[in-house]
């Protein structure tokens, strides 16, 4: 079992003649996700990869049933690509792009409330079901199937973890990164949420880092909902207060969201906290 990609996902690519759209999409077909088709305005009837490319996520789903999207439209475009996707009945959707304004996402945001869509990102890595479908731009190959969930806002630190976990042995149901803006659509409780419920997920990996309370209202989930372990990681221990660290949504302002609050969250929980990432798989491998 998986959440949220598998082998029967049917991926639409929104930007697949651009340079990073036509690249990842080589490698999530050499992956073995089923690409079945592209989207590029004015583009229609071309093909890439193999891929026919259509004018409209509409069309694409009509043609071609996809059911999931990915974006690699550059920022001023992506909140409309989102909602074209939406628009055409796509249930999840994954948008890559980073650089979008707040302001922008704030919109796009209100307008999903309404729609029966799930939204990962923006500025995200995606979400990998090893051996089945991998809809992002990670690394396929460090990844296992396997019973550990991960999620993650940072995208190099899922790689790490998953590298780290791969090598010791430990396969993951599915690895989600949610982005690290300020606005995303699907967060570290949505997330955690369908590992919960999820048959082939026993034990559930979150990797945070400073800025918001997304972790704190985790720890809050996992103390009234989860029955599974969890191990916890949380980057920026050092980090200074207002100096935003990497992520837009990483920076620590008016004394709130810093990395001891949100360590202690998870640890008030019952959450086991890693000091740095390498201790994760030891962690996990005690509960194996």
């Amino acid at each position: 079992m998986s959440i949220l990609v598998n082998k029967d996902t049917r991926l639409v690519v929104q930007g697949i003649t651009g340079r990073e759209g036509a690249f990842h999409t080589k490698q999530m077909i050499q992956y073995g996700t089923r690409v079945v088709a592209g989207v590029t305005p004015g583009k229609g009837g071309g093909w890439i990869e193999g891929v026919p490319v259509f004018d409209t996520v509409q069309e694409a789903v009509n043609a071609r049933g996809a059911n999931v999207s990915i974006i690699y439209v550059p920022a001023r475009f992506a909140p409309d690509a989102i909602l074209e996707a939406a628009d055409a009945g796509v249930a999840l959707i994954v948008c890559i792009t980073e650089g979008i304004p707040v302001a922008d996402m704030v919109r796009v945001q209100a307008y999903l409330d309404h729609k029966d869509t799930r939204l990962v990102g923006p500025n995200c890595p995606g979400v990998i079901t090893p051996g089945e479908a991998k809809v992002g731009i990670m690394p396929g190959h460090i990844h296992r199937p396997g019973p550990v969930g991960v999620v993650s806002r940072s995208g190099t630190l899922t790689y790490e973890v998953v590298y780290a976990l791969s090598e010791r042995g430990i396969g993951q149901s599915t690895a989600v990164g949610i982005g690290g803006d300020p606005i995303i659509g699907t967060t570290f409780l949505d997330v955690l949420e369908v590992f919960e419920d999820d048959p082939d997920t026993d034990q559930v990996v979150p990797i945070g880092e400073i800025g918001g309370n997304d972790e704190e209202r985790a720890a809050q989930f996992i103390a009234d909902r989860m029955t599974k372990p969890v191990t916890a990681f949380v980057a920026g221990r050092t980090a200074p207060p207002g100096k935003r660290m990497g992520h837009a949504g990483a920076i620590i302002e008016g004394g709130t969201g810093t990395a001891a609050e949100k360590i202690a969250a998870f640890e008030e929980v019952g959450v086991r906290v890693a000091n740095h990432p390498a201790e994760i798989p030891d962690l996990v491998a005690a509960l194996i």
